[in-house]
This record gives structure tokens, sequence and C-alpha cells, in this order.
């Protein structure tokens, strides 16, 4: 256990990097020698590193829990991200003019870390979340951490904090990662300063009913994106626009808002956090991500899986009327996992979905969970583990 403590504490000297951010009292523009509250915090816990966290396991829901550890890199003036470093958990200072706080230039990632029956710790695809944030990035105009970069800082925030990773089949320890325009702008354009982040929250069913089939809205006042726009990226200027229309929906009942493309106003898009699947048969289908859906990593597991296991899988544009004429019904997310849909509401005509027996769905998830929780072996190399 002290080598354990001992290798989170060189973790946090391990980097000198300059930030203008101030965390719980001390700032981490000083030198490695001013990071001694992080260390001798972590050596007091020394005998509590194999331990969990005090927290109601079995109760566990969606939302925010601070943790011990976040990680922090500046990316200064027309230069790279610098190494970065771990920090307690805690406040950022930013600048008014800061770009993120005036022109939304920023962009997130999430992804999650499970612990094994053996304690062993491990990620999923954090390579494609890496990808994806360079992807986004270049679309904000703004600088990426490397891929190698980028999964360093998030094993290290999942190694600090893994006394918050739930016990197996209770959770997993989610990692947002987050890239934001800190320098001062008061002219539209481009930051010139920004930071990378890292933090974690332990985590259990996404939406309230646990795994209860969901039951969606279909939205035809409300768009998500448009084409030519940023829906294909995850940036945070994607979300705030849906909360009207997720509001109102929850309001009446509903889990979750389906979106509609913009211009026909016909063909399915995404969720207000998810991708959606439509099955018929033995013939999956999904929407393509043509700029406005985003491309996410679940969605694109699942489209592998689901070849892999010998069913019609496509990627095209789906109509609304394909959608109610469906056997099956599912959502797919890092946050989400693979949900059922019990059924959907479109212009007050509410059609219900087969969400007993075999399904599809079911089948889809519980290979996927299988090769995250290690019950199924991995012959993709989709799992990194945190040594």
């Amino acid at each position: 256990m002290l080598q354990k403590s001992s290798f989170l504490c060189r973790l946090i000297r391990s980097s000198t990097s300059a930030s203008f951010l101030k965390i719980r009292g001390y700032h981490a523009s000083r030198p490695a020698s001013s990071l001694q509250v992080g260390c001798e915090s972590a050596h007091d816990r020394s005998g509590m590193e194999d331990e969990y966290a005090d927290i109601d396991w079995d109760n566990l829901g969606f939302g925010m829990m601070q943790t011990d550890y976040m990680y922090i890199s500046k990316c200064p003036k027309e230069g790279r991200f610098e190494q970065g470093q771990l920090n307690p958990y805690g406040k950022l200072e930013l600048q008014p003019s800061a770009g993120v706080l005036n022109y939304g230039q920023g962009l997130f990632e999430g992804l999650k870390a499970y612990k094994r029956e053996d304690g062993r710790i491990f990620l999923f695809r954090p390579d494609q979340n890496a990808i994806r944030m360079q992807g986004g990035a270049e679309r904000m105009c703004m600088p990426s951490p490397s891929v190698d970069q980028f999964i360093d800082a998030v094993k290290q925030t999942a190694f600090a904090n893994k006394r918050w990773i739930p016990p197996p089949d209770k959770g997993s320890l989610y990692l947002r990662p987050l890239l934001i325009g800190t320098g001062p702008i008061l002219g539209l354009a481009p930051a010139p300063e920004y930071i990378f982040l890292v933090y974690a929250s332990p985590v259990g069913n996404y939406y309230k009913a646990g795994l209860a089939p969901l039951n969606l809205f279909v939205e035809d006042e409300f768009h998500r994106a448009g084409r030519g726009g940023a829906g294909g990226v995850k940036a945070i200027t994607n979300y705030a626009p849906v909360l009207k229309a997720l509001t109102r929906a929850r309001s009446r009942g509903f889990s979750d808002v389906l979106f509609l493309d913009s211009v026909h106003k016909k063909n399915l898009e995404e969720s207000s956090s998810s991708n959606i699947f439509v099955v018929k048969g033995d013939s999956i289908s999904t929407p393509t991500t043509a700029g406005t859906i985003l491309a996410g990593v679940t969605r694109r597991s699942v489209i592998d899986i689901a070849l892999q296991k010998g069913y019609k899988m496509e990627e095209r544009t789906i109509a609304i009327d394909e959608l109610l004429d469906a056997d099956e019904v599912f959502c797919t997310g890092t946050a989400v996992g693979v949900s059922p849909v019990g059924s959907v509401t479109y212009q007050s005509k509410r059609i219900c979905y087969r969400t007993e027996g075999r399904l599809v769905s079911r089948e889809l998830y519980s290979t996927l969970v299988g090769i995250q929780t290690g019950q199924i072996e991995d012959k993709k190399g989709w799992v990194l583990e945190i040594e």
C-alpha cells in the first residue's frame, strides 16, 4: 500500500508546469515542492489505499460526487500542452474575459473506469475519446493534447481516485476530460490560452428509472444541430440548447427527447445525450453521422459487436416512419450504456416496443459489459489496464 501511495506522490511531483489556476489555497504555478499538501494527504491515507470511499454503493445514481484529485495541464499562447499534474479537486479561477465564458470555446469527453473482482482497474477505448477530442478541437480552433497525453491524464486521474471506483456490478468511475479556452479575449477569436483537465465522479445508472425501458418524446419544434454546425463534435455549446426541450419532456413524464433533422424535420438524429438504434427483424439501423450527429464510442462498439454476431447492420438515413414501425429500439452512450426504449411518442401518438423475451439490445449490452468487465475475452484490444 505504501508503494502505491509513493507512486501517487511521484505522479503529483512529476510536473512543474505553470498555470494561473488557484486550487484550494495554493497556486498550481508553484514548483513541485508546493504540492506536498497533496502528497502528504495521499500518504496519510496510505492505509486506506485499497479501501472504498464511504458511499452507499447500492443506491448510486448519476450525479456529481466530489472525489480526491483532478488532472490539469495548460497550453500557453501558440504553444503545446505542458506536462500535466494532479491537484486536489477544487475550484478553477477564470478571468471574466476567458474564451470559454464569452464564446463557449470548449469541448468535453466522457469515459469510465471499471474495477474487476480481482481489484484491477480498466478503461474502455480511451484512445477513441482522445481522437474524438482532437477532431472536435480542430473544428473549434483549439489546440488539443496528444492521444498519449490524453490517455495518461485519464489513467492518472482514475488511479488517484481509485477508492471512488465502485465495486464490481455497482457502477463505475465516470471520467470527464475537459478542454476549454481560458485566455482573455474580447473580440470574436480563438482564446490565446487553454486548459485541459480531467475530473471524476462515481456513477450508477444514468436514468432515475435504472434499467427500466425508456419513454422517448420525439421533438419536432426544437432541433439539436444543423448542417454545417458543430453537432458532430462534443462541444459544450451543443448541450445547453437541448435543455428547453428536455426539461419540458421530463415534466411530462418522458425519459428523454429524440431530435429530428432540422432540414426535412422527419429523419432521426439522436437523443439529448445518446445515439439511437432501430431494429426490424434481424436488421439493425442507426442514423449515419453526417456532421450533425455525434459519433459515439459506445455506438461504434455496438455496431462492431452486432456485425460480429451476424446482424445486418446499416448506418443510413432513417425516417420517423421507420421508427414507428420498428420491432425494437434502443439508445447507446457512455453514460446510458445500452438502454432499451419502451415507447416513443410522436405528435400525440404513442408507439410501444418489445421489451421482453429475446432482445437484440440485451444481447449487445451483455456482450459489451462482458468485455468491459473481463467476463468476455477482449479480442479487439478495447480495454486498457491501469497498472
